[in-house]
């Protein structure tokens, strides 16, 4: 028998004990919401938190904040999906970014980047009151899921709150997003958000 992932083993959990705990979501853009709720919803009650201050320019973060807000009015989920979209604030991205600003992609800078959104998501989950906190970031076959779940897993210890660790595209979840991205009709942008 094939042993289970980390995501799994908490979703058989949460099965087992017939209770649906909240989980504050950190969405980087709608294609990768798409497969991560289909796949979570069934488990928790879910907010969408929609933090990313890497997009550039303001255009683009409206665009795919827009995005969002179409897949959550469109989508049927089994528990309940709310979300919370952050005011646009690019400089606080800039300001941990400008010391790797020679970094190519995968590198400190996108390591920094991660930790941003995921501190803020986890001050958010602690803030309100959540039982886990996670990121649909993982769905893109451009991020490094291991270093997104350190990082993640650091910030549940420093917040005390549970870190849902996942690579979401594994299992096909990428090519899930691509499908229900055509089936909604959402934009798929062609860059993570930083131009830096």
């Amino acid at each position: 028998m094939a042993s289970m992932s980390p995501p799994d083993r908490v979703l058989a959990d949460i099965a087992s004990t017939g209770e649906t705990p909240g989980l504050f979501l950190h969405c980087c853009c709608a294609p990768c919401a798409s497969y991560v709720l289909e796949y979570l919803s069934p488990f928790f009650t879910i907010t969408c938190f929609f933090y990313n201050p890497n997009i550039t320019p303001r255009e683009e973060y409206d665009k795919r904040a827009g995005e969002l807000r179409k897949l959550l009015d469109l989508a049927e989920f089994p528990n309940r999906v709310d979300a919370y979209f952050c005011d646009y604030d690019a400089g606080v991205f800039q300001a941990a970014a400008m010391p790797y600003i020679d970094e190519p992609e995968g590198g400190r800078r996108c390591t920094a980047c991660f930790e941003l959104r995921l501190r803020e998501t986890a001050a958010g989950a602690k803030a309100g009151t959540f039982d886990y906190f996670c990121t649909t970031l993982s769905v893109s076959p451009h991020k490094d899921a291991s270093v997104l779940n350190m990082v993640g897993a650091g910030l549940a210890l420093e917040y005390g709150i549970g870190y849902l660790q996942a690579d979401f595209k594994k299992r096909d979840g990428y090519k899930r997003s691509v499908e229900l991205s055509k089936q909604y009709g959402l934009y798929r942008q062609t860059y993570c958000g930083c131009i830096v």
